[in-house]
């Protein structure tokens, strides 16, 4: 996949050289392109902001510079959509990163200051995305979670070709507990049956406990779902278990 990133702050992208993602980038199962827009700023100063329109705080970043480096980025990345950064877009969901991953290539715009002149937005921007109901310094932090979330997606990133599948949100419900060794810790040992070599009733516990900690820590997520007969039984069952 080939990523473009505008940002006034690449380094802060460095984040992305270690781990799973790193190798990603090692390998070029990921290629990171970058488009600072002071650098195509027209102001003897590379000037990007000006004082907003009705008075208020702050500063908006200004069209010419931003435009430029989208421009700069298409031409090297043709068939890319623009996604911003912003508070006010969707908050992301799993669903929304595996379809990213599908993409061949994206380009990732990251708003500062009080954010983006609205006319960039409307004449370049393709989807305004959300990491949720708070705001950050800047985009590139939001854009960092995007990118990690969507390169572990990509085929051959993860070390085990189950593991995206398994992760948490994977299915709208949250992960199992997982455990290893040693088998007792402080007392505290592994659950049984993950050391009864009984595959069938080692998968039947997981999805038990991925259902049940759903259902306590997100049951929102559960009102989504149409559970089959045995999902209702075992939720019933760990439901019944924290009763008692």
């Amino acid at each position: 996949m080939q990523i473009g990133i505008i940002s006034l702050f690449p380094e802060i992208f460095s984040a992305l050289d270690y781990g799973v993602i790193g190798r990603a980038i090692d390998e070029q199962k990921v290629v990171l392109h970058y488009f600072n827009p002071r650098d195509y700023s027209t102001d003897k100063h590379q000037r990007v902001d000006d004082r907003p329109y009705g008075g208020g705080a702050g500063m908006v970043m200004q069209v010419q510079p931003i435009q430029a480096a989208i421009t700069c980025a298409k031409a090297c990345l043709p068939t890319a959509p623009v996604i911003y950064l912003t508070p006010q877009g969707r908050v992301l969901q799993q669903d929304t990163v595996q379809l990213l991953s599908k993409q061949p290539s994206l380009i990732f715009l990251n708003g500062r200051y009080e954010g983006v002149d609205e006319r960039l937005i409307a004449a370049e921007v393709d989807v305004e995305c959300s990491i949720g109901d708070y705001v950050l310094s800047g985009g590139e932090f939001a854009n960092l979670v995007l990118i990690d979330a969507i390169t572990r997606c990509l085929p051959g990133v993860l070390g085990h070709a189950d593991s995206a599948v398994n992760d948490s949100f994977t299915g709208d419900r949250l992960d199992y507990p997982h455990y290893t060794r040693p088998a007792i810790i402080n007392g505290m040992p592994v659950p049984a049956v993950l050391t009864s070599g009984d595959h069938q009733a080692i998968a039947r516990w997981r999805l038990k406990q991925a259902l049940g900690r759903t259902w306590q820590r997100r049951p929102e997520l559960l009102s989504k779902q149409s559970l089959s007969f045995e999902e209702r039984l075992l939720l019933d069952e760990f439901i019944d278990e924290c009763e008692e």
